[in-house]
């Protein structure tokens, strides 16, 4: 790991590299979200950490500014948006949830989805693709099998 900064190309920040994916992360999420907020990138409405990314994984913190809209999109793993503080709702298909600090929403792959900010708000989004060829769930405890 070095200690030297980079600029993210997602959202102009400079930012030092971290180790996106070690084995075990640990994460001060006030602190994150501060930090996001004092970045140049929070006046466009917006700002994202990827906080750990692996294969079959990725969580994100998303900052959001009241009335800030993520227009719709899909994701191709499943997903669980978690609001960490403020309130947001989200639009699938045709139903709307109300997320406010506290709540969690889990989504099947591929499910058009928008976010939007009521006030401003913080989230922590999981990606997860399963490996492929595998079950979702273990046959036994010990063990997963593949798919007859």
């Amino acid at each position: 790991m070095t200690n030297s900064t980079s600029q993210s190309p997602q959202s102009g920040a400079i930012r030092a590299p971290g180790p996106l994916g070690s084995p075990m992360l640990t994460f001060n999420l006030g602190a994150e979200i501060k930090r996001l907020r004092e970045e140049n990138a929070w006046q466009g409405g917006r700002d994202s950490k990827t906080l750990a990314k692996n294969e079959d994984c990725r969580i994100v913190l998303t900052v959001l500014q009241s009335g800030a809209l993520l227009h719709e999109h899909r994701a191709s793993g499943r997903i669980s948006v978690q609001t960490l503080s403020g309130h947001i709702q989200m639009h699938v298909e045709e139903k709307t949830f109300d997320l406010p600090a506290g709540h969690l929403l889990s989504l099947d792959r591929a499910l058009p989805h928008d976010v939007r900010a009521l006030e401003d708000s913080a989230f922590l989004l999981t990606i997860v693709w399963p490996e492929e060829g595998k079950r979702h769930f273990p046959d036994n405890a010990g063990s997963v099998s593949g798919e007859p």
